[in-house]
């Protein structure tokens, strides 16, 4: 029995560092998409409620809330990769 026990302390300490690296990757896209998500909500809230109050304007709006949703979205593909490099080099 004791000459089991070096062995599996030793799988048991990579698998940890596996499951850290794996519970970082989640992490960091998780949080780093909750920021973006509030701001995609808040943009589209701030359209509807531009449109109602001024419906000639619409199309300018529509136009400048495209712009802003994809500049917000691409902060979560930042997360990402930045969680990617974590994960596969750290």
């Amino acid at each position: 029995m004791s000459s089991i026990a070096p062995i599996i302390a030793a799988a048991d300490a990579a698998g940890s560092v596996d499951a850290a690296k794996a519970l970082a990757l989640g992490l960091g896209t998780g949080f780093g998409a909750i920021g973006p998500g509030v701001g995609v909500g808040y943009i589209f809230g701030k359209t509807i409620e531009s449109v109602t109050r001024q419906p000639e304007m619409k199309d300018e709006i529509q136009s400048i809330m495209w712009v802003g949703f994809a500049l917000t979205e691409a902060i979560v593909f930042y997360a990402l990769v930045m969680s990617f490099v974590a994960f596969f080099i750290a």
